[in-house]
């Protein structure tokens, strides 16, 4: 039967629940503790083992005291079905037998110790007072575990800053690679793309930018990167040289990288130069990729205003099947002989290669990345019919779309 339900009450003591056939023996075991001297609380009592169960997991028991000769359901079978629906919960055994003939079952369940019937209080009162320090000092620990549980939480993105740091340095190995990502919340694979961002001092409101100065704007700029990919997995830090990178684990992302350049240079009045590089399915050579992502970043330096100005409306445009050298050029003030002539100069290719380029490469994330239909994505990345698309696409990459999602990319790479 149920003495009482679960209280608030009750929860700076531990509950008990005594499982016996025998009223007597029940009533000999409640009358002979001062429980509440113990920190216990008898919360119910069981006659069968099936009642037992039932009001163990009711009230989350902390101490079971169980006798092995019940109706319905035994204790031994009682002791099991607790052991996997309370582990936590301790057991101690109630029997009528001098030698106790379950002692292989008993060690298998972790039953802390067995009392012979009839209960000697003062033995009793020995066992319950080992059974609550051990549970005490579980709970302890395991208060101890979780402060130290959400102190690690609250240090995460410093922790994520400085693993990833040292990822790009090359001097970890995949084992500690995959280690740390999963320990730190991050999906256990390479970033899908590794994106750069640096500030061109020059272009700050006066010729030297003093240090203090530089750490707010580099601060300013990773908040308004941070906004705008807050969608995405991802880790934002500086490497050594004050450079901000981004990791990113979605090709996705993309367009939302590119607007940074702008959202910088509309909010804060200083430019920056920003490349953003595929990463490579292998952990260990993402290295390599920050090392190439580093070099095409500080290659920005030497464009001019007007080129780095229609690389990125391309880049914010391209799904526009209207876009053409004629209308950005109108866009950026410029004539269309002036523009394409320095983008030959300055990117060894031509709008309408350039153009290609970007299309096809979001053509190929859209492909590897999502189940949209080859119409679907002709349109996203701006070619007007699905003919057209697969036209460029399988004369840039040599393979069709269609090749390319079931699994053409491999063989072409």
């Amino acid at each position: 039967m149920m003495l009482n339900q679960s209280s608030p009450a009750l929860n700076n003591r531990w509950k008990v629940l005594i499982a016996d056939d025998e009223f007597i023996i029940r009533e000999g075991i409640r009358e002979s503790v001062d429980w509440e001297k113990l920190r216990l609380q008898v919360v119910a009592e069981a006659e069968d083992g099936e009642e037992a169960l039932e009001l163990a997991v009711y009230h989350q028991i902390d101490i079971l005291l169980v006798d092995l000769n019940m109706p319905i359901m035994n204790g031994i079978e009682l002791m099991k079905h607790v052991r996997e629906e309370l582990p936590d919960c301790k057991i101690v055994i109630i029997t009528g037998h001098d030698e106790f003939t379950y002692a292989q079952t008993a060690i298998r369940l972790q039953v802390k110790d067995y009392i012979l019937k009839p209960a000697n209080p003062t033995q009793l009162e020995k066992v319950l007072c080992q059974v609550r320090d051990e549970l005490e000092e579980e709970a302890s620990q395991q208060q101890h575990l979780q402060t130290a549980s959400r102190q690690i939480s609250k240090s995460y993105p410093l922790l994520r800053e400085r693993f990833c740091q040292e990822w790009m340095e090359g001097s970890m190995t995949e084992e500690e690679i995959v280690e740390q990502l999963a320990f730190l919340q991050l999906p256990v694979a390479a970033p899908s793309l590794l994106g750069m961002i640096r500030l061109r001092e020059s272009a700050a409101p006066q010729p030297l930018m003093k240090e203090s100065e530089r750490q707010l704007y580099l601060f300013a700029i990773e908040n308004i990167a941070g906004e705008l990919l807050a969608s995405y997995p991802k880790v934002i830090f500086r490497d050594p040289f004050g450079v901000i990178v981004v990791l990113l684990w979605s090709f996705s992302a993309d367009a939302d990288f590119h607007q940074i350049e702008s959202s910088v240079r509309t909010y804060l009045k200083v430019a920056v130069d920003i490349h953003l590089t595929e990463g490579e399915d292998d952990i260990t050579s993402m290295p390599a990729v920050y090392r190439k992502c580093k070099s095409a970043v500080l290659k920005e330096t030497a464009i001019s205003p007007l080129v780095r100005r229609a690389k990125q409306y391309m880049l914010e445009h391209f799904g526009d099947c209207t876009l053409t050298l004629e209308s950005m050029a109108q866009q950026l003030q410029s004539s269309p002989v002036y523009l394409s002539r320095m983008i030959k100069q300055e990117l060894d290719t031509s709008f309408n290669s350039y153009l290609t380029q970007i299309r096809i490469r979001r053509a190929s994330q859209l492909l590897n990345g999502t189940d949209l239909t080859i119409a679907d994505i002709s349109r996203q990345v701006g070619y007007e019919t699905q003919h057209y698309f697969s036209t460029a696409f399988k004369r840039t990459t040599g393979t069709s779309p269609l090749q390319y999602r079931k699994g053409g990319a491999a063989q072409n790479e």
